[in-house]
């Protein structure tokens, strides 16, 4: 009898056969199939789902949403070779959607997660190079983590110092300058990586095997080291607990670059059209949340009012 583990290894292979990275839909599906081998089940059935919920970490009723979503797919493709299989209502885990707050690092925070990434270990000594000057690129570019991973060597100009971002959320593209150092950071490691694997591979930021690497060996090792540097908590049971995220890079990022427009004098309704293009946002309203999100951006603007306020009665 077939597991349903082994179901789920040929289902992902025969997804990843039309392309995609299916990492986190493995990841999602995973405990599930588990616990339908440990239940001893011959179909998964809905209860056998809700089930499995009860004994799962607990999490937020988006990350739940996105896992039905994946059991959707996985019992869809079972039900095709089994018909007692039983496929989940959409709405079976409502989904409420709360905006996180974000958070803001610091520059030595910043500093100490690159460094402290720089020693993990590998057989090569590629994982630590990549994913250090992976975060750091997240910190210095505001670029979404699936972007900066989805950049082949191709994609990286750094004698023009500038990142073509091919893969963009809703499918859009666009090219983004970096500095200078961002640019050297950027070569030294193309040149280590080179060396280590002995030729340029397709992807820009690779595993030990030369492969592209996925967002959830990188959200998993980022959150490991939090934990060693004590920006995430350490629950019980290993897992990841909760804490700062790699996408609050991107947060940091815009909210520093609009907090030196004000410090600068520039007018921030004239450059937030600037960012949002940058950022790769459908429109402004995307980035306007920052200063209503952040409560030192609030009070800048909080201020600036005041002064305008004031020197229009003045004058």
């Amino acid at each position: 009898m077939t597991t349903f583990i082994e179901h789920l290894e040929h289902y992902i292979a025969e997804r990843r056969h039309y392309g995609g990275d299916w990492s986190a839909v493995q990841w999602n599906l995973r405990p599930l199939a588990a616990f339908a081998d440990a239940e001893g089940a011959e179909w998964i059935t809905v209860d056998l789902i809700l089930r499995c919920k009860e004994q799962y970490r607990p999490a937020s009723s988006i990350s739940w949403s996105n896992r039905l979503s994946s059991a959707r797919g996985f019992t869809a493709w079972l039900k095709a070779r089994d018909p007692r299989t039983e496929v989940p209502a959409k709405g079976l885990v409502p989904r409420r959607y709360q905006r996180p707050a974000p958070y803001i690092y610091s520059d030595d925070e910043i500093v100490r997660i690159v460094t402290e990434a720089t020693k993990l270990p590998s057989p090569r000594g590629l994982l630590g190079k990549s994913l250090a000057t992976l975060f750091g690129l997240l910190a210095a570019s505001g670029l979404r983590i699936g972007e900066a991973l989805g950049l082949d060597d191709r994609d990286v100009d750094l004698d023009a110092a500038v990142l073509h971002v091919s893969n963009a959320k809703n499918g859009d593209s666009r090219f983004i300058p970096i500095t200078d150092c961002t640019a050297d950071r950027l070569g030294t490691y193309r040149g280590e990586r080179n060396r280590v694997l002995g030729a340029a591979p397709t992807a820009f930021f690779t595993s030990e095997s030369g492969k592209r690497l996925t967002k959830i060996a990188a959200e998993q090792k980022f959150a490991r080291l939090s934990q060693a540097i004590g920006l995430r908590e350490k629950p019980a049971g290993g897992t990841y607990g909760r804490g700062p995220r790699l996408h609050d890079m991107r947060h940091t990022f815009a909210t520093k670059t609009i907090i030196d427009w004000f410090r600068a004098g520039r007018d921030p309704d004239r450059e937030m059209y600037k960012l949002s293009t940058y950022l790769g946002h459908t429109d402004p309203d995307g980035t306007y949340w920052y200063i209503e999100a952040v409560p030192e951006l609030l009070q800048l603007v909080s201020e600036r009012a005041e002064r305008c306020f004031t020197e229009g009665e003045a004058s």
